[in-house]
């Protein structure tokens, strides 16, 4: 909250100094509308400057206002690494997991409470590497979560590692002589693996990437956004690019729009252009709903819907 008085506003332009009283008796108030989706009582937050996480966490609370989503219903769960720290920021039901198990404990929540709308948010490490193995299980049953996953290319919390998904010729604390493994091409990888929606942004399409978290929330299934987000600290230090506003240069730059890509053409490299949109919007059952209808099949009447898990 912020409270000013600009006195520069009390002289009238007429020229007859009449005073506003208005401004004199009520000071003018603005709030952001992000505070109340924050636990301020915790901040300042432990990310670097220039990081992109706080903005990716603007864009999904923008989401979430657009939405109207009943917040009661809402869960967000979080693994290890500079994006896991979201769970602790946001003033919501959340979960900040172990390593790599973000999606099998929001699947759990999910089958248990089916009404809820449950989040993974978390780092391109957390979810691809140690968690890779239940984000492509979790795409083939298609599980009814929506998951942000923030891409900065490199374990950035842990010094600065190789990732599964840094670029070849990037130089990080373990590859100083560069990266010459081919890495992961996450869009196309859950695709393959099932997913219902798949999109990529930048962290300079704020806009853009808070429409589709706004879109996943409306899809039945497993819904993946990647956000390619700046790590000044370690990524863009490491490989002299520069700082964050030179980070949003380049994205602004490399970033070609294309809905409908084969995300197979999707792939990145060190400083080639970066393929952003929505890629992939589809119908297919959700686990849960095919779970139903093979019970139903195969036991008849005796098979008897489980009710609704309550915490009191």
């Amino acid at each position: 909250m912020t409270d000013c008085l600009n006195t520069d506003l009390l002289d009238d332009p007429l020229g007859d100094d009449r005073l506003n009283t208005d401004l004199l008796d009520n000071s003018i108030s603005v709030e952001n509308p992000v505070e109340r989706f924050l636990r301020s009582d915790r901040m300042p937050h432990i990310w670097c400057p220039g990081c992109g996480i706080g903005t990716t966490v603007n864009s999904f609370a923008r989401a979430l206002i657009e939405s109207k989503i009943d917040l009661g219903s809402l869960a967000l769960v979080s693994g290890i690494g500079c994006t896991g720290r979201v769970a602790g920021y946001v003033k919501l039901d959340s979960f900040h997991t172990t390593h790599g198990r973000a999606i099998p404990f929001a699947t759990g929540l999910k089958l248990a409470n089916p009404k809820l709308n449950v989040v993974v948010y978390s780092g391109d490490g957390d979810l691809s590497a140690i968690g890779g193995n239940h984000l492509i299980h979790a795409a083939r049953r298609n599980i009814d979560l929506k998951v942000i996953c923030v891409n900065n290319l490199i374990y950035a919390m842990t010094g600065g590692q190789t990732a599964p998904t840094t670029p070849d010729h990037s130089t990080t604390s373990t590859n100083p002589y560069g990266v010459f493994e081919p890495s992961f091409n996450l869009p196309h990888l859950v695709e393959a693996a099932g997913a219902v929606y798949v999109a990529r942004w930048t962290t300079f399409h704020v806009r853009q990437l808070a429409r589709s978290i706004s879109e996943a929330f409306k899809k039945k299934g497993f819904s993946f956004i990647e956000v390619i987000s700046p790590c000044p600290t370690l990524y863009q230090r490491r490989n002299k690019m520069g700082d964050a506003l030179d980070a949003m240069k380049f994205y602004k730059e490399k970033s070609k729009i294309r809905h409908g890509a084969p995300t197979s053409e999707v792939g990145m490299t060190m400083t080639g252009e970066i393929i952003v949109g929505k890629f992939v919007d589809r119908e297919r059952p959700d686990y849960q709903t095919m779970m139903k209808a093979q019970y139903t099949e195969s036991l008849g009447e005796r098979f008897v819907e489980p009710t609704e898990m309550v915490c009191s």
